[in-house]
């Protein structure tokens, strides 16, 4: 029986704790895959991401700079860790790392870095303060939200909608208000962290579901697996949840 062979596939989102990362499941998914071997080389931002230590799961760690550094400073570390590991394909797991990896698609591939990534357009179409236009485009429906930068308009959208109202950030974190002093405190909390917008989201009330999918580009779906949460952190997430298995 002739060997599979070995891919070595940079990941990041290695933390763990209580807004875990996704590299932890990504790694576990690649392991199980039975057509090909990996040796993972975990990406870090700091130095006590639990995923560092899960030698079971990541063969070698390094760690690079925060999406802030900027592009050209991420692209000459992953360039320095290419040279040491000769990676084949980088998985990047976190939202805010995405446009500097997509910026960085082409200098990755030309070092012989695969990435599988959307366009810039696609991803500034799945923003979340961009969600009505995007469900209007492609016909589903989605929750009435607005894009806010002071507090000024946060309290307008927030009269229109009522309360509760949901505020959240542009990357992460939201929070579930009551009335305007909650939803100025949450505005001004996830701004704080996460820069500008805040979006101001209508509430719906009933059991949330969560779906990952992929696509093959042509409006197919490969694969889909929703998920119900059945913990959440303090920051608003997942921390344990049971698939689920619906024909519908």
């Amino acid at each position: 029986m002739a060997k599979n062979k070995t891919i070595t596939i940079a990941v990041t989102g290695l933390n763990a704790i209580d807004s875990p990362g996704p590299g932890i499941p990504v790694i576990r998914g690649l392991r199980e895959a039975k057509s090909f071997d990996v040796r993972i080389i975990g990406l870090s931002y700091e130095s006590l991401e639990p995923g560092i230590y899960m030698h079971d799961l990541v063969d070698k760690s390094y760690q690079i700079p925060y999406p802030s550094a900027g592009k050209d400073t991420i692209f000459e570390r992953i360039k320095y860790i290419h040279g040491q590991e000769n990676i084949d394909v980088i998985i990047p797991n976190f939202d805010a790392e995405l446009l500097p990896f997509m910026k960085l698609a082409t200098e990755l591939n030309e070092l012989g870095i695969n990435t599988f990534l959307p366009t810039e357009k696609q991803y500034t179409e799945r923003e979340k303060f961009n969600l009505p236009a995007f469900g209007k485009k492609y016909g589903f429906h989605v929750p009435k939200s607005e894009a806010v930068h002071d507090t000024g308009k946060l309290q307008k959208i927030v009269s229109e909608y009522g309360f509760p109202v949901v505020i959240k950030g542009k990357f992460y974190d939201a929070g579930i208000t009551h009335n305007m002093e909650q939803a100025i405190s949450q505005y001004h909390k996830i701004s704080a962290k996460w820069g500008l917008p805040i979006i101001v989201q209508e509430f719906i009330n009933g059991t949330e579901f969560n779906v990952t999918g992929l696509g093959d580009g042509k409006g197919n779906t490969i694969s889909a697996v929703p998920m119900r949460k059945q913990y959440i952190t303090d920051k608003g997430k997942a921390w344990g949840g049971i698939s689920i298995s619906d024909q519908k």
